[in-house]
């Protein structure tokens, strides 16, 4: 028997006057589940956290919750709590304050006792027991982040919803918490929603990435799946670090076709969608499938302009004649001395079933896909 998804968006748009925030919107998430909605500002990702939470209402279509539709009820009324992206605490209240706050509006009305115990807990689960009596601003702001997650997570929701709550750390800090959260979540066992533009946080962090342009999702799937099979040019290019090449359709066989690039080179790429021979296209390849050499083997020929030394990786653009730069990234062994140096020249090539081809965007930028229907399995 299939489970009920936690979260089921059926055929949702949000309208704002003539503007479409959310076109059409069908997807749903299983129990448990890390869920990401991954896009750039404006895509519709907050929109669709702030219709989970009841803080907006679809203009059509139905969001579920545990496959109860929630039309007309409000956000205190759902099994939902939510993290905000400055955590929204009160300065004027301790921690333990801050975080039975929510339990002093329940009805019916909950013991003093059960709310110490279930504050607690809480404390507990976000590693802060014994800070219950210190104020806000006696905090770091990771340790004001768990405040914000104890305070969402006493109320016992079924959905945790997580708006950008990692944007105002330091680098170092935001990688600490990544891992905490993921942590905190296969802890207790409920679904997280976690709306973010970082792709690095969105794949590092999550079990499944919805990948969102336009008020339209484009692509769900696994981590994984999401960076190595990417659904058209949009997600292969937003979705962390990529090379467009353009070429046109040379030839055509099964699922490969053949590129030649504006260099002349055919190469042998994968498609995605149909392509039409002497079809536009552009070809992804990421930095990491590229190989470089110095013995002159390769499909490509180029000179380094730019390294950056990375420690464990090299980052390389390298000018390549007909092409323009490319970006590679290649593991770096210490003692071998196996680093370009800027001015040399290189031969680059990459492994079979690396590229992708996909049509050439004619409007936007965008290559959307018609239909919106997805759904993870859990």
């Amino acid at each position: 028997m299939t489970a009920v998804p936690d979260i089921e968006f059926r055929a949702v748009t949000k309208r704002y006057g003539t503007v479409t925030a959310v076109s059409g919107i069908d997807f749903a998430v299983p129990p448990s589940a890390f869920v990401a909605l991954l896009g750039p500002s404006g895509c519709g990702k907050t929109t669709c956290l702030r219709m989970i939470g009841g803080f907006e209402q679809p203009s059509e279509g139905q969001v579920l919750i545990r496959g109860r539709d929630m039309a007309g009820t409000p956000p205190y009324r759902r099994p939902v709590n939510m993290v905000f992206q400055q955590y929204a605490l009160f300065p004027h209240l301790d921690v333990e304050e801050n975080i039975s706050y929510g339990l002093r509006q329940a009805r019916p009305r909950l013991t003093s006792r059960e709310i110490a115990s279930r504050v607690g807990g809480a404390l507990e689960t976000v590693q802060l027991a014994g800070y219950g009596r210190r104020k806000i601003h006696e905090l770091s702001g990771g340790q004001q982040q768990r405040v914000a997650l104890a305070r969402a997570l006493v109320n016992k929701p079924a959905v945790l919803l997580l708006d950008e709550p990692l944007a105002a750390l330091d680098k170092k800090l935001r990688t600490d918490m990544q891992i905490e959260l993921q942590n905190l979540q296969r802890e207790i066992g409920i679904t997280f929603v976690l709306v973010t533009h970082d792709q690095e946080e969105a794949l590092s962090m999550s079990d499944f990435v919805c990948v969102m342009n336009g008020g339209r999702v484009v692509q769900l799937g696994q981590p994984s799946e999401i960076y190595d099979e990417p659904a058209d040019l949009f997600v292969a290019a937003f979705v962390g670090k990529t090379n467009l090449l353009s070429g046109k359709v040379a030839g055509l066989s099964g699922d490969r076709v053949d590129v030649a690039l504006a260099d002349g080179t055919v190469i042998a790429a994968r498609k995605r969608v149909p392509l039409g021979r002497d079809e536009a296209v552009s070809v992804s390849l990421r930095p990491e499938s590229l190989s470089l050499s110095a013995t002159g083997e390769g499909r490509l020929k180029g000179i380094v302009r730019n390294r950056i030394f990375l420690g464990s990786t090299a980052e390389y653009a390298i000018e390549v004649q007909g092409i323009g730069s490319l970006l590679a990234k290649a593991d770096h062994v210490i003692g071998q001395g196996n680093l370009f140096k800027p001015g040399e020249p290189v031969a680059i090539g990459f492994a079979a079933g690396a590229p992708l081809a996909f049509p050439r965007p004619k409007n936007n930028g965008t290559n959307q896909r018609e239909d919106q229907h997805v759904e993870i399995l859990s």
